[in-house]
């Protein structure tokens, strides 16, 4: 490899001091560290790392998802990739390596720990014991992926402490996932070998969690942003900044060099914040770099000062592959499958029988910038034997539809997407990616629903208006540019926004709504589903 040469104010992420030199790199390392008299007034810090972040939230395939990370000075990424794993098992985990061959992104992985995620949803694929046994072997895998279902490391399942037992056994990390777990269930959550959290929902779970050995890693995602409530803890504290879902539109904004921004902005000393994307991941995770020192990986980001984190220049390797905000490599997409089975779906299989002309309902209600949602009860309108969505109180009729097999819909009811008119469907739906669809009218629920199964992603009906965004691999990623992407997004949001949606991620906030494993109440392909009670329950009372 070529020798390159950048002078600027070096930061030194082991000591904490800053000081001119200048840094040559050479045969992909670190090859010399000279310090100078002065140097230009720009920064130069290690790669950063995003410790914890699904590649699949980014609408993006690997490839693509480089292109759009690398110009903000990220160099590497831990990535669980359960998503696809869900759909497609070990062949999709196979397909994310192999579609990140050609890209200078440190690319590494998790092994998913909940495939299928529980039992009470139908997904396309399961991961066991052996998989995760020979995949751990694999260097380009360096952690059990986050074990979500705490409750059956609490009941001591077989199924699940059997992946964690097997993780142990090769010295391998595990990572958690225990939304409020506090006392002694988390001790003993911990006990079992679990080491890093990145759902806590208050200052005081994290600094517990904390002080029982667990790294704490501080969200800042696209729908769940949870810096501001964790800063007490995470500005005196070891901690990993990281963004675990990012849809491409934020990205296109920034990644981990905004996340920077705001920590400094909130008061985090910029030291302490640049240790949470660089050392701190680096060393628990065992990667090669998050310093700048002689002889490690020469992954380096210019950056303008420590307040903004402009990013100028980022190095991978030893090779300029981004500079002011632009990527200097090309990136060639792999094929992947669709695995979605076309639906033909009719309204009156989208509504709920019920006599009378009122009834009361549970109702998911979604919190804006949370995966958690709550249960509430109200009365919803009743008509020629159907019961209606009421937008007057913002409720909205729900379904969520087997993507693998023919199944009837499970039906429900959900607040707080705002829509005065049409239907949004989505065949993102964590985590077995089942399709999802809320709307007012069955007929254009029914419409989108069959659209997203013919070409995946998203879909908005008004009317006779349609529009859509197609993520051709496994209904999850596209191979489209970022650019296009985003682009093409935007349509879809403005069309929503034009319908009522006030939401800032409605695809994001929608996708979670069959997320079993988090508070309250949520919905598979198999019904309603009270996730505190661990039961499914009528949506009529």
């Amino acid at each position: 490899m070529s020798r390159k040469e950048v002078s600027g104010q070096l930061v030194d992420v082991i000591s904490g001091d800053i000081t001119p030199a200048r840094v040559i790199m050479e045969h992909g390392r670190f090859a010399e560290i000279a310090v100078l008299p002065e140097a230009p007034p720009q920064f130069l810090l290690p790669g950063f790392i995003d410790a914890h972040i699904h590649i699949e939230s980014s609408q993006l395939c690997p490839s693509r998802f480089a292109q759009a990370v690398v110009p903000h000075g990220t160099t590497a990424v831990v990535s669980d990739p359960h998503e696809i794993a869900n759909v497609l098992g070990v062949p999709g985990i196979e397909y994310m390596l192999s579609d990140a061959e050609g890209v200078p992104l440190r690319i590494f992985l998790t092994v998913p720990s909940c495939v299928p995620a529980t039992r009470f949803e139908t997904s396309g694929a399961s991961i066991e014991v052996p998989d995760i046994e020979w995949m751990l072997m694999d260097r380009r895998f360096v952690a059990l992926g986050e074990v979500m279902d705490y409750k059956g490391v609490l009941a001591d399942e077989p199924h699940i402490m059997d992946k964690v037992r097997a993780a142990k056994k090769l010295w391998r990390n595990v990572d958690g996932h225990s939304p409020g777990l506090v006392g002694p269930d988390l001790v003993k959550y911990i006990n079992a070998g679990i080491s890093t959290d990145h759902e806590c929902l208050t200052a005081d779970e994290a600094e517990e969690k904390y002080f029982l050995g667990m790294w704490i890693q501080v969200r800042e995602g696209s729908a769940s942003r949870d810096l501001l409530p964790l800063l007490p803890f995470a500005k005196g504290h070891e901690c990993m900044l990281v963004s675990d879902d990012l849809r491409a539109a934020d990205i296109s904004n920034g990644h981990l060099e905004l996340l920077l921004r705001k920590a400094v902005a909130l008061g985090m000393s910029p030291i302490h914040a640049i240790r949470a994307v660089t050392a701190w991941p680096a060393w628990h995770y065992g990667l090669k770099g998050g310093n700048i020192v002689v002889g490690s990986k020469a992954d380096l980001v210019v950056v303008d000062d420590l307040k903004d984190f402009n990013v100028k220049q980022v190095y991978i390797a030893g090779e300029l592959v981004a500079e002011e905000g632009r990527p200097l490599f090309e990136a060639t997409p792999k094929k992947c499958p669709l695995a979605i089975l076309t639906q033909d779906l009719i309204a009156p299989e989208l509504q709920l029988k019920a006599e009378g002309g009122r009834v009361s309902a549970r109702i998911i209600e979604v919190l804006p910038d949370q995966i958690e949602s709550r249960s509430i009860i109200t009365e919803l309108p009743v008509r020629n034997g159907a019961v209606q969505a009421d937008i007057r109180q913002d409720v909205l009729l729900m379904a969520v539809v087997n993507r693998y097999k023919k199944a009837p819909p499970s039906l429900g009811f959900v607040k707080g997407f705002g829509l005065k008119r049409g239907a949004m469907a989505s065949s993102v739906a964590h985590d077995s990616h089942n399709i999802l669809v809320v709307g007012v009218s069955p007929e254009e629920m029914a419409r989108a629903v069959n659209a997203v199964s013919r070409s995946g992603g998203y879909a908005v009906v008004d009317g006779e208006r349609l529009e859509q965004l197609s993520l051709d691999v496994a209904g999850l990623m596209s191979t489209a540019s970022p650019d296009q992407v985003v682009s093409r997004e935007l349509v879809l949001l403005e069309m929503l926004n034009d319908m009522g949606c006030r939401l800032p991620a409605p695809f994001m906030t929608l996708s979670f709504q069959s997320l079993l494993v988090v508070p309250e109440l949520k919905m598979s392909d198999r019904g309603l589903f009270d996730t505190l009670l661990g039961e499914f329950v009528d949506p009529l009372l």
